[in-house]
């Protein structure tokens, strides 16, 4: 950060003048501020700060500079159910974020003081969705903040917080813009949990949809910045006479859905492409109505800024069976790789693996191989016969679950888990799923959406979870024939897949339905299944005697027939899958730890320029565990990390409701602080005023007491 470098002005002759370019010198280090303007940090979504005030000598002695609570104080006794992942920007000073219930603020970034404040659901119903970040946007003194609450996006002013009335209909639009071509999906669920990207005037942007037969599709859209106006459409699913339409059935536009970019997209400037990964196709688990390769579902893309048109495409799954969607942004680097500089696109996946792709052709700098995989799919399934197995990184969250996998934390733990391992299909992580019980990895990571950092050296910092998941379908038909009254028969098809068939939930981060009465009446239940809140999707679609049915089983058992929504199906959309997931749940022993041997979270560092694994360390730890005398297990973890020049990585995002700071060369613990609620969002690093800051929102949720709070650290 000091200006003066040369010391030839250290002469007789030039004393003064070299004293008084000292003095600039001081007055401009003791003053430099540096933002963290964009989801990420930069463009490239490398998380990487140049800033070094706090380094590894320092990092010890932060403290708590300031405390922003983002909500209104919680009445006494009263429990909250909430969660934050947003990671803030910071524009000449100013902190830009969002509350759990989705309000918009700025604050002092030296001070933590309010600026002010926007709540999208003043005037109407709120539907809280997750909101990972926001997007500033300046020409001249037109200065915007862009943020997604609901199913609408909204351009705010972002001197005051008033809406930016040129934008879209008084200062929002609405994010089913742009999907109606082919089907109706004015009353589907569509968000948009992760920022867009800016190129000039641009705003591009993804979304979050259902993952059943009644998915939206999955678009990646470019809208006018100044006038919201839709300016282009990329069709993930292509229609005909577009490239990848025959790796689809025909016609397979008209119903299939999602195959989204939910997680976010990165921007070259200079080459003027945005980069981005896409999901899954629906529906999750079979794909029986959708044989093919399914592009561009599970592919990371390269399209140009201006127009949306591709450039080119890396398919990391075909036809995926195992929602095994890209989870985080493409993270774009200059690597030094055999002795010469290259810009790469680095993209990790949920399953554990890192695609390091050349930037201009989307071809691999790693060798990949294509193997066969098990094709004995469910009646009418097409299983594709290879799917990719890069050599290079090795892969840095576990692929198969094997017998000397299940856990080893006791006797009983691991006596509990083996009666399932041998009850169950386990050898493949490309088993397509069926009748019987299989277990895999690979659904809440490897990788998860808070993505990795990326440092000056070409060190790739990857934190991860080693998760069990045991997924078993069923007929949809045999399900119908067992529960033909509609309210049961509505909660089987709707709620299932996650608070199961005994409305027990997981236990953890999906809550039990079983006295759900007692927490919320009629009118909540409605509104959560109506709008949705955060993870879990809304159900507009759902008629109001529909939802009534189904808040009527959960809170008296009772099941009555209904007349169904005449106008949900039309031209065979929503298709229903003759099958569907019966099971589809996270497993845990008989104490609700994982089920696999530890480390259950990792952090990694990744040379790039050789693929080589430089250190690998659990990330979190169960006090009452190690207390036992058992290892350090690490623990799920939800959030990236962010390096520094300082030499160091912070990284919260553990149940253990901590942030720590890790030496970036060998990956040991410098520092750490027991946050109110856990962080499970990315940190970010900025400097006001020659001060440096790390801030993150502690929200907690996921199973965890809930919290409202933005950090900030900084050295006395």
């Amino acid at each position: 950060m000091t200006i003066l470098k040369n010391r030839s002005f250290r002469t007789k002759n030039n004393l003064l003048i070299w004293i008084i370019l000292s003095l600039i010198s001081c007055e401009s280090k003791n003053n430099y501020s540096v933002d963290w303007p964009i989801y990420g940090g930069n463009k490239a979504g490398n998380r990487h700060s140049p800033l070094d005030q706090i380094n590894l000598e320092n990092v010890s002695h932060l403290q708590v500079a300031w405390i922003y609570h983002s909500e209104p104080a919680i009445e006494p006794g009263k429990q909250i159910h909430s969660e934050m992942e947003c990671q803030p920007i910071v524009v000449n000073g100013i902190l830009y974020a969002t509350s759990p219930q989705l309000k918009l603020f700025a604050l002092d970034a030296a001070t933590g003081k309010r600026i002010w404040e926007f709540d999208p659901f003043k005037n109407s119903s709120p539907k809280i969705t997750s909101c990972r970040g926001v997007v500033y946007w300046e020409n001249g003194q037109d200065k915007r903040i862009i943020f997604s609450a609901g199913s609408s996006l909204y351009a705010v002013q972002a001197s005051s917080g008033l809406p930016v009335n040129g934008f879209g209909d008084q200062g929002k639009i609405d994010l089913h813009t742009g999907l109606n071509d082919n089907y109706d999906v004015t009353n589907l669920y569509v968000a948009a949990t992760t920022p867009g990207v800016v190129y000039k005037n641009i705003l591009i942007i993804g979304s979050a949809v259902s993952e059943g037969g009644d998915a939206a599709p999955g678009y990646v859209r470019g809208f006018d910045i100044l006038s919201g106006k839709l300016k282009w459409i990329f069709h993930t699913v292509p229609q005909p006479g577009e490239f990848g339409y025959d790796t689809w059935p025909k016609d397979a536009y008209k119903k299939i859905g999602a195959a989204n970019n939910w997680s976010g997209l990165t921007i070259d400037d200079n080459r003027g492409i945005v980069y981005l990964g896409t999901g899954s196709p629906a529906a999750d688990f079979y794909g029986g109505a959708r044989a093919g390769r399914n592009l561009f579902s599970d592919c990371i893309l390269a399209l140009d800024a201006a127009s949306g048109k591709l450039k080119w495409y890396y398919q990391t799954i075909h036809h995926d069976l195992w929602d095994r969607d890209i989870p985080c942004p493409p993270n774009l680097a200059t690597i030094l790789y055999q002795g010469k500089k290259r810009d790469v696109v680095v993209q990790s996946t949920k399953d554990g693996l890192v695609y390091m792709l050349d930037r201009d052709s989307g071809v691999s700098v790693f060798p990949v191989e294509e193997r066969k995989v098990p094709v004995q799919g469910l009646p009418g399934e097409h299983p594709w016969p290879t799917q990719k197995f890069p050599l290079k990184p090795l892969p840095f969250s576990n692929q198969v679950f094997a017998e000397e996998d299940i856990t080893n934390i006791s006797a009983q733990s691991h006596d509990f888990i083996k009666k399932l391992f041998d009850s169950s299909l386990h050898d493949s992580k490309f088993f397509p799923p069926g009748e019987k019980p299989i277990l895999l990895y690979g659904y809440s990571g490897g990788a998860e959406w808070g993505g990795n950092a990326i440092d000056s050296d070409g060190i790739l910092y990857q934190n991860a979870n080693n998760a069990l998941w045991k997924v078993q379908m069923e007929s949809r038909i045999d399900q119908e024939r067992e529960y033909s009254t509609a309210g049961q028969g509505l909660y089987m098809s709707h709620c299932t897949s996650c608070h199961r068939r005994d409305k027990k939930g997981n236990g953890a981060e999906i809550p039990g339905l079983l006295q759900i009465g007692l927490r919320l009446n009629e009118g909540e239940i409605n509104h959560i299944i109506a709008d949705g809140r955060r993870r879990m999707p809304s159900f507009p679609q759902l008629s109001p005697v529909e939802r009534k049915a189904i808040i009527q089983y959960l809170l008296t058992g009772q099941s009555v027939k209904v007349v169904s929504n005449p106008e949900l199906k039309k031209n065979g959309f929503p298709y229903q899958p003759a099958y569907h997931a019966k099971i589809w749940e996270k497993v845990y022993d008989q104490n609700k730890y994982p089920a696999v041997k530890p480390p259950w979270g990792t952090l990694s560092a990744i040379d790039l320029k050789t693929g080589d694994y430089l250190w690998k360390i659990p990330l979190g730890e169960y006090q009452e565990l190690t207390k036992q005398g058992i290892p350090q297990t690490g623990t799920e973890n939800y959030g990236g990390p962010v390096a520094t020049d300082g030499g160091l990585i912070f990284i919260a995002a553990t149940r253990d409701e901590k942030i720590r700071a890790f030496n970036k060369r060998t990956g040991k613990t410098v520092w750490e602080f027991k946050l109110p609620a856990a962080g499970f969002a990315t940190p970010i690093t900025y400097a006001v005023n020659g001060k440096q800051f790390v801030v993150v929102a502690a929200g907690g949720g996921r199973g965890l007491k809930s919290g409202d709070s933005y950090i900030a650290f900084a050295l006395p």
